[in-house]
């Protein structure tokens, strides 16, 4: 569509996930059978939930504390299986294609079933026909870090910044087509900031190069970036929240730092659209209260996450909305993997 990468991006940033990596890795995770099994789930002595990222990732991270919860809640063995590739839509087809008598859940983001089929031609999925919401289990917001070396601590000194050194526009992104990407775009929109977007293939290499400075603003998840800005290794300018962040209430938000900006992602499981409905009901109920769960919510905070108990009406009027809001974002920025 464009001569260079650099004047895709310049015109790409003038418009508006959690990242994805492409390395193949499969691990599945503790489990001990215990007494008989939900009898609505009987049909397979175990449950399995597919992430399409490796582990230690975000959202590996929620499937596994929510897996140990939901074990104890269903009495039966739950599994977290890592099938990472081609930004997630993997696992997504793959468990499009479950077998109806097996028990597998889906726990994906929106850049798997909000951006993915908006910029794929043949996605392999339509995340409306081939799944069902079962609930929502958590919601993160967004946030924008820049270098130690940087001189500036307030995001409007860092526009002025960026306008004065055009050569050192450049932001860096956990992978392009993520909604860190996307929110990026959506800010240099607000702000009238041209500038090129760095992908990278996840958080860990994005923060080397921002702590090493050879980025020096990269947008990512909020709790991706936290404790590098706790340690001093860099600095959060904002974010994306519509309120600050109880884990970090003095850094402010986009509104308070003068653009109107407001933007969230979650992780959310689906069924293959071939479970039976009554299974699909239970499993919503187990997670909702999985999820009211103390101890559950304990291990969100502490993970820096924000924990979500949802019922699937609740669950799909999120999505509906949120596709709403997402959509044209990734339609005007012109973006082609």
């Amino acid at each position: 569509m464009f001569e260079s990468r650099r004047q895709w991006m310049a015109v790409a940033f003038a418009a508006v996930t959690t990242a994805a990596v492409v390395t193949v890795v499969t691990w599945g995770v503790q489990a001990h059978a215990q007494t008989p099994a939900t009898p609505l789930l009987a049909g397979d002595s175990t449950l399995r939930i597919v992430v399409g990222y490796p582990p230690g990732g975000s959202t590996d991270r929620v499937a596994r504390i929510v897996a140990d919860k939901l074990q104890a809640k269903l009495k039966m063995t739950v599994v977290v299986d890592n099938k990472t590739g081609a930004g997630g839509r993997l696992a997504a087809q793959q468990v499009k294609a479950t077998p109806t008598g097996q028990n597998v859940l889906m726990l994906a983001n929106p850049a798997v079933m909000v951006v993915a089929p908006l910029v794929f031609k043949d996605n392999g999925y339509d995340p409306e026909r081939d799944f069902v919401p079962v609930s929502q289990v958590n919601s993160y917001e967004f946030a924008l870090a820049v270098a130690t070396a940087v001189p500036v601590r307030e995001l409007s000194h860092l526009l002025a910044w960026l306008r004065a050194n055009p050569e050192k526009a450049n932001f860096g992104v956990p992978a392009t087509g993520s909604l860190p990407h996307f929110f990026g775009l959506m800010m240099g929109d607000k702000a009238r900031v041209q500038a090129q977007v760095v992908g990278y293939r996840g958080s860990a290499p994005l923060l080397t190069d921002l702590i090493g400075g050879q980025v020096p603003v990269a947008f990512d998840t909020f709790d991706s970036v936290l404790p590098q800005h706790e340690s001093g290794k860099l600095r959060i300018l904002a974010v994306s929240g519509d309120k600050r962040s109880a884990f970090a209430p003095a850094i402010p938000t986009f509104k308070e730092a003068g653009l109107d900006l407001v933007a969230t992602g979650w992780n959310t499981f689906f069924a293959p659209a071939t479970m039976p409905k009554d299974k699909v009901d239970a499993l919503s109920v187990a997670l909702r209260e999985v999820m009211q769960d103390p101890d559950t919510q304990r291990k969100f905070a502490d993970a820096k996450m924000t924990p979500v108990a949802s019922t699937q009406a609740q669950t799909q009027a999120m999505l509906k909305s949120f596709r709403a809001q997402w959509a044209p974002v990734v339609q005007k920025s012109g973006f082609q993997p």
